[in-house]
């Protein structure tokens, strides 16, 4: 036992060096042989595959018969035939925002006073305990959503890898969150018509823009009123109506669903459901709309009447209607590791494997623009190497890569397991 104990111990020891040394200085090239290779991409699965990448990018992807004879690299990992997949990319989280529910002190995902303009990730903790526990359940990167106040416009969301690293924050300020629907006090239209009534202003004012700059003569007191700076929160509006960022729109039921794809193609909004109980209702709407929805995979029973039809078959009857499904596991900022479990239920309620790895990878990388998501030449080098089929409970991860560089898999929960069942000079009550 002691034996054991100490190989580990090692192990974690040795892992955790490693992870340091190539995240303070440059990236080596690894090639990584005899996978197999869940791309993700056109390539689908490949087996007894090589994926090689260097200074955090992918360079190369070979098929068994492409591997070329004189393969190089600084570090050679056989695979020995496990499964290797892009890193999961959660979503809907406050991961780095709040590190204890409980403890007050510890919470900054949400204010009072937040608008459209709230940038939490200027809070983001890096160096959050929480962080390599979600590393544990393949987890690279995180679309961190914060809550926010009164307003209909909570905020807006980042994305950060799972690196540690105090740069660590990918995107800041890379979507406008809404959050719609039934109120304790109050009326859902008033929530539906104040989006819809700012977007109509931030469309005229867009308008108003443009015909002063095609207007050929004007006078200095015109042309100083007309070319005024837009406040933060018109900007904003501004790069939600060009499409520059996608709006999150937390909704369940059909007829709130229904009155945003409206507003959708009124403003060729790029929009993504959240949560979207109801989804099912509409679904064939939804897909010709070409709408993301992010949803839950567990939700199986109602949490209010706006969501009655929620299921654990509705990630499957989504996907099959041709809709863009991202999985997003409660939780806030804890056992966001569990994301491929909730991901393996789905698939136990219908959906299909390879739809499922999408589900919480590609497809969260296209809806917001990430260079992840998939293993191709290119992408970053966020990657997983399982111990078997990820979905499965028993399953591990026996390495990380996050842009290029080895993660450490040792968490605060292995460092107390490892203090509790350890031999030592202090009362038992210490040790058992």
């Amino acid at each position: 036992m002691k034996n054991t104990q100490l190989i580990t111990s090692l192990r974690y020891a040795l892992f955790g060096a490693l992870a340091v040394t190539t995240s303070q200085v440059h990236a080596e090239s690894v090639a990584i042989t005899n996978a197999t290779v869940y791309t993700v991409a056109e390539q689908g699965i490949l087996s007894q595959a090589t994926v090689v990448f260097d200074d955090g990018i992918i360079t190369a992807v070979y098929s068994k018969d492409d591997v070329p004879e004189s393969l190089s690299a600084d570090t050679m990992i056989d695979a020995k035939g496990r499964i290797l997949t892009p890193g999961f990319i959660a979503s809907g989280n406050l991961l780095g925002l709040v590190e204890v529910g409980a403890v007050s002190a510890t919470r900054d995902g949400s204010d009072k006073k937040a608008d459209i303009t709230f940038d939490a990730s200027l809070a983001f903790n890096p160096k959050s305990t929480l962080i390599p526990y979600a590393r544990k359940g393949g987890i690279t990167s995180s679309l961190v959503m914060p809550h926010g106040g009164e307003n209909v416009f909570t905020g807006q969301s980042f994305t950060v890898n799972l690196s540690g690293e105090f740069d660590s924050v990918i995107a800041q300020q890379n979507a406008v969150i809404v959050e719609l629907g039934s109120k304790r006090k109050g009326s859902r239209a008033m929530s539906l018509q104040t989006l819809s009534n700012k977007l109509e202003d931030a469309q005229k004012a867009l308008a108003k823009i443009e015909k002063a700059k095609t207007k050929k003569k004007k006078s200095k007191n015109t042309e100083d009123k007309e070319a005024k700076t837009p406040s933060r929160s018109e900007q904003v509006m501004y790069a939600l109506l060009s499409g520059e960022k996608p709006l999150l729109a937390y909704v369940d039921r059909a007829t709130d669903i229904l009155a945003l794809l409206k507003l959708k193609e009124q403003y060729q909004l790029d929009l993504v459901l959240v949560g979207a109980s109801d989804a099912v209702l509409v679904s064939d709407e939804i897909a010709k709309a070409n709408v993301t929805v992010m949803m839950s995979a567990i939700d199986n029973l109602p949490s209010s009447f706006d969501s009655l039809h929620n299921s654990l078959n509705n990630v499957a009857k989504l996907t099959k209607a041709g809709i863009k499904v991202i999985i997003s596991n409660s939780g806030e900022s804890y056992n966001i590791n569990q994301l491929r479990f909730d991901a393996g239920i789905a698939i136990a309620n219908g959906l299909a494997p390879t739809s499922a790895l999408a589900a919480v990878t590609a497809n969260v990388a296209d809806s917001f623009h990430l260079n992840a998501g998939r293993i191709v030449v290119g992408k970053n080098a966020d990657l997983v190497l399982w111990s078997s089929d990820p979905f499965e409970i028993s399953t591990k991860v026996d390495f990380m890569w996050i842009n290029g560089n080895a993660m450490s898999l040792r968490s605060r929960q292995d460092v107390l397991r490892q203090r509790y069942t350890t031999d030592s000079s202090m009362p038992r009550g210490y040790t058992k």
